[in-house]
Parts: C-alpha cells; sequence; structure tokens
C-alpha cells in the first residue's frame, strides 16, 4: 500500500493530475464560504437550523454546507445532474437521443451541450426559487435579507448561476485533466466537509459526559461494518458466461474467446435513493410552509417513526426496479451480442438471449435493492437507537455512505490504472527487469 502511494508522487503525469484536482477541489469549498451580498448570517443561521430533514437539508448536503449559508454556491452542482437525469430519461422515450448516444465521440459531444444549455435554464429557475426562498425566511422576526426586492432577486439569480457553471466547469477540468469523475469528486467533498465539525461535536459530547465511551466505540464498529457492506454491494456481480464464435479469415482465426457480462447486483447506484428522499421529504418540506394543516405535521412523515421507514424502502425498491430498466436494456445487449457471433452457453441467440437476460436482472435487482433500502433506512434507525443527531448519523449509511464509497472506489481504480499503464511501458522501454525498480 504504502509503495503504491510512493509510486503516485514519483510518477510526474501522475502527480500533477493530483495536485490539480486537489487545488480544484479547494477552489471548489471557498466558493461553498463566499455569501451572497444583503443576507444577514446569524439570522440566515438559526433560520435554517431546522432544515436537516427537509429537501432543503437534502440539497444542503449535496451543496457542503453552502445552501445554509447562502453562499455563491448554494445550488451545488445538483442542476447539472437534475438535467443529466432527464436526459437519461428522455433517452428511453425520444429517438432522438437514443442516436445520439450511438454516435461515438460526436454524439457524446452533443449530449455535452444539451446538458450544458439544460444545466444553465433549470439552474436560472432554481436560483430564482431559492431567491424568493431568502426573502420570506425571517428569524427573531426580522428578515434575513436587508434590502428584498427584484435588484436582490436580479443580484441572485445572476451570481448563482454563475456559480452553479463555475461548479460544472470546474468538475469538467477535473475529469479531463486531473483524476477521477469531476461532478462526482465534488460531491464527495462536499459531503467530506461535514466530518470535521461532526468528529469534533462528538468529542466534545464525550468529554462533558453527554456520550458514553462505550456507545462511540459501537458506533465506530457499525460505521466500519457499514462501509465493508456497501463496498460489497457495490463490487457484487453477477457474471454471464458468454462465447464468442470463431471466424477464419484467410489463413487467420478470429474470436473463439470466453468473457462475461458483468451484471451488477446494484446496477441504479445511488439514484433510487435520492429520488425517494425527494417524495418523501416533500410533505416535510410543506409542512414547513403549511403549519395549520394537520395531516402533514401528524408525525406519519418522520424520520422517527416506522411507517416513514417502510414507504421510504418500498419506494426505494421500486425506484430501483425503475432506474435498472432505463439503463440496462436486454434487448440491445442480446442484438449486439448476435451481431458480433457471441452467444451464452444454452441460451438461443435473439429474443431467447434477451428473455433470459431480463430474468436474470429483474432477480438479482429484488435482493440489491432490499440492501440499499437497508442502508437507506439505517441511519434513522440509529437516530432512535443511540439518541444521536442526523449529521452524524448521515455517515452511516443513505446517499452519503454509497456517493464516498462509490466515488473513492472509482478514484482508486483510475489511479491503479495510471500505475499499471507506467510499470508496463516503463518495462517496454527498458527491455530490463531493474527497469521495474524506478519506483
Amino acid at each position: 500500500m504504502m509503495q503504491s502511494v510512493r509510486s503516485m508522487f514519483k510518477i510526474q503525469e501522475l502527480r500533477q493530475r493530483l495536485f490539480f484536482t486537489l487545488f480544484v477541489l479547494f477552489l471548489a469549498r471557498i466558493g461553498a464560504h463566499i455569501p451572497l451580498p444583503g443576507i444577514d448570517a446569524k439570522l440566515l443561521a438559526v433560520a435554517a437550523s431546522g432544515m436537516d430533514n427537509t429537501l432543503l437539508g437534502l440539497w444542503d448536503m449535496f451543496a457542503g454546507g453552502a445552501f445554509k449559508k447562502a453562499a455563491v454556491f448554494a445550488l451545488g452542482i445538483m442542476p447539472y445532474i437534475s438535467t443529466s437525469i432527464i436526459i437519461t430519461l428522455l433517452g428511453s422515450v425520444f429517438p432522438y437521443f437514443q442516436r445520439l448516444r450511438n454516435e461515438g465521440e460526436a454524439g457524446r459531444r452533443k449530449i455535452t451541450q444539451i446538458t450544458r444549455y439544460g444545466t444553465l435554464l433549470i439552474a436560472a429557475m432554481q436560483a430564482w426559487a431559492v431567491a424568493g426562498y431568502l426573502q420570506k425566511l425571517q428569524a427573531n422576526y426580522q428578515s434575513v435579507v436587508a434590502y428584498p426586492g427584484f435588484g436582490f432577486t436580479m443580484m441572485t439569480v445572476i451570481a448563482l448561476v454563475t456559480g452553479t457553471m463555475l461548479l460544472m466547469w470546474l468538475g469538467e477540468q477535473i475529469t479531463d485533466r486531473g483524476i477521477g469523475n469531476g461532478i462526482s469528486l465534488i460531491i464527495m467533498v462536499n459531503i467530506i466537509s461535514r466530518l470535521p465539525a461532526t468528529i469534533a461535536n462528538e468529542v466534545t459530547m464525550l468529554r462533558a459526559g453527554a456520550r458514553e465511551l462505550l456507545v462511540e466505540i459501537i458506533l465506530i464498529v457499525i460505521l466500519v461494518l457499514v462501509i465493508g457492506f456497501v463496498v460489497y454491494l457495490t463490487q457484487g456481480v453477477r457474471k454471464i458466461p458468454v462465447q464468442y464464435a470463431k471466424k477464419v479469415i484467410g489463413r487467420k482465426i478470429y474470436g473463439g474467446q470466453s468473457t462475461h457480462i458483468p451484471l451488477r447486483v446494484n446496477s441504479s447506484g445511488v439514484m433510487p435513493i435520492i429520488f425517494a428522499q425527494t417524495i418523501v421529504f416533500i410533505p416535510n418540506s410543506l409542512g414547513m410552509l403549511f403549519k395549520d394543516v394537520s395531516w402533514l405535521n401528524s408525525g406519519w412523515f418522520t424520520v422517527e417513526n416506522w411507517p416513514y421507514w417502510v414507504i421510504y424502502s418500498i419506494i426505494i425498491i421500486l425506484f430501483a426496479y425503475f432506474y435498472t430498466a432505463l439503463s440496462f436494456n436486454p434487448t440491445e445487449v442480446a442484438d449486439n451480442m448476435k451481431k458480433n457471433g457471441g452467444f451464452i452457453p444454452g441460451i438461443r441467440p435473439g429474443k431467447k438471449t434477451a428473455e433470459y437476460l431480463d430474468n436474470i436482472i429483474t432477480r438479482i435487482t429484488l435482493p440489491g435493492a432490499i440492501m440499499l433500502s437497508f442502508v437507506a433506512i439505517l441511519p434513522y434507525i440509529l437516530m432512535k437507537v443511540f439518541n444521536i443527531d442526523y449529521n452524524l448519523a448521515s455517515f452511516f449509511g443513505g446517499t452519503s455512505v454509497i456517493i464516498l464509497v462509490g466515488v473513492a472506489l472509482d478514484t482508486l481504480q483510475q489511479i491503479e490504472s495510471h500505475l499499471i499503464s507506467r510499470h508496463y511501458d516503463g518495462f517496454m522501454k527498458k527491455g530490463k527487469l531493474k527497469g521495474r525498480r524506478r519506483f
């Protein structure tokens, strides 16, 4: 492990990519602390203290606390994520987007351009809504905005949209010139940014006697087990064997190799949790606005109650099937295999192969969705059992852990590929084994 770490900094290209990635992520965090003009920060902190278990709290988590601070990066990268999801959904409905996905690099550039324009549009609409929300927000019977009006609205829209587009550009720079997926890394760093304050709060409570040492040890053990479980869930696959027929062209024989199709147990990733959270947080968010409506504030939609957990889990399972159906097309996979002379042993090519793949993905999605729903509700169970707050419990499951584990694994795989590539290249250039001792 230490040898791999030393190798990362000995390879010039990889070292430059790592430092560039860290520098861009540092810039992304700076923007999360630059407040919008005309806002009283103290009043805003008081007014935003109760939004943890709402849609705004979920938004603030992805923005790394920038929303509660009304910073220029308050929208975070969510407009870009929303646009990407919309285009993915449109791709399953409109043939135009399906053609773009099949056009290779040219189609990818066109989809990227459409995504950028869509991000600009969605960011403008969300910024307008945020400006109106901030002007209505009050604390201690005082408005958090010093001078509300059209001028504040326009200034806020321009600042927030610019911040989102800058974040999107920074993410693309990391993807092109750094290590890992830039957008995912920005979200990961925003989530991790809450960890130091959470740890400091736990240490303070432990010293003050408000938390027992045994409870802290149990929580640490649970955290390690949850991370291991999420790694297992993220990496779990069902391998479908595929055999390619031999082709004789002239005096050469092509094909004949054996491979497999890796079908992930959790092929939908974190998207079902995000969709489900968005739906189940709506009643809580509306309850904050309409306090006179009794059924919205009855307690059925609060995270402490088991009906909330059941509804939340059912929605996650349904969205897991829905998103898997969008991301994996058995008919398309079967057709591509047939065109290239591939077949699954014991299964006829074509329609039978598509039915077989559809049956397999349907079966393995159910346990994956159940495990995903367990990871999603685990923080709320821990909140009730150990009496901990949401900021600490969010690191024990839900979107936080799945995003952190998924992005970390993807980034480590990219670093490993750079290391393997460089070792192989060095061996070929030297032509001697001692060339490998450069690292």
